[in-house]
């Protein structure tokens, strides 16, 4: 049975991002995530100004008037969210942990899918594979989603982001358009990044916190990492060390953005204790301005 926390977790999820997907994303997910094709429709009397290169010239020499094809947008899709539940997710220092803004997240992509008729799944990875929900339509099957991210217990606490990308592009058979929704902190899975842009629309969603680029003066403290359990003592007083600290984060930034912009993978950064709703405006607006 689900913990009365985290069905109160899920409906508040629930009414929140609805209320978001209605008001603001439904149209303009619509309009940025295209369909895999056209399909026939019907004929119709030709007009002016419409395109001759329409013309179906069988129907218009049996009924000695022009008639036209027209078609409809080949629209249902496939959308993957691929997300991180490695240990450091578990970190949150501004009200929500990097896992609940990825739920969160994850439900207004999902319901805005679902909304436009398109089928929604998730793959949720530490080290491995921990769970693959297939996916289907329906508000309940969106829910069972964000509840899989927020109550789901992993087995591994490490991360392997090229293993979980490349069973991606394995299962994946049609086009689809993955989100992949981590805080980002491996390395070496770019190369099967750039093969999943190819066969993909693949859009990276990157979490952060305020603390994961912040080392604040405290004194000597003991630093854990949540993903191997190792532990080091660090002297935060020091301006040198939180400095190179600094700089080596600002580097890592860097090097992210000049890759991504590389690969011609859209980026959304998000942050832990700080809306999203205007960061995914931004997104829709940019992917909006592409197609025109």
């Amino acid at each position: 049975m689900l913990p009365a926390e985290i069905a109160k977790k899920v409906k508040g999820i629930e009414l929140r991002t609805k209320r978001l997907v209605n008001d603001v994303f439904s149209g303009e997910y619509h309009s940025v995530f295209k369909g895999t094709g056209i399909e026939f429709a019907e004929v119709r009397e030709y007009g002016i100004g419409d395109d001759i290169r329409l013309i179906d010239w069988n129907v218009t020499a049996r009924t000695g008037h022009p008639y036209i094809k027209t078609f409809d947008e080949e629209r249902e899709l496939t959308v993957m969210l691929l997300v991180d539940v490695s240990g450091s997710g578990l970190f949150g220092s501004r009200g929500s942990s990097k896992e609940e803004l990825a739920a969160e997240v994850s439900a207004v992509l999902a319901f805005s899918a679902i909304k436009n008729n398109d089928r929604v799944g998730l793959i949720m990875y530490t080290d491995r594979i921990e769970l693959y929900i297939p996916p289907k339509k329906g508000a309940k099957h969106v829910l069972r989603v964000i509840r899989e991210i927020l109550y789901f217990k992993p087995q591994g606490t490490r991360t392997n982001m090229t293993s979980a990308v490349e069973h991606v592009n394995r299962i994946l058979k049609r086009k689809s358009i993955v989100f992949v929704i981590s805080d980002f902190i491996d390395k070496g899975f770019e190369p099967a990044m750039n093969v999943a842009s190819r066969k993909h629309d693949l859009i990276a969603i990157t979490i952060s916190d305020e603390r994961d680029e912040l080392l604040s003066d405290s004194g000597v403290i003991a630093l854990e990492d949540a993903e191997t359990g190792e532990i080091c003592l660090v002297d935060t007083s020091s301006r040198s060390i939180r400095k190179k600290y600094w700089l080596a984060i600002k580097k890592r930034q860097e090097d992210f953005e000049n890759y991504f912009k590389r690969a011609g993978i859209d980026r959304i950064s998000l942050k832990t204790g700080q809306s999203y709703d205007e960061e995914l405006i931004r997104f829709f607006k940019k992917r909006m301005k592409q197609f025109r």
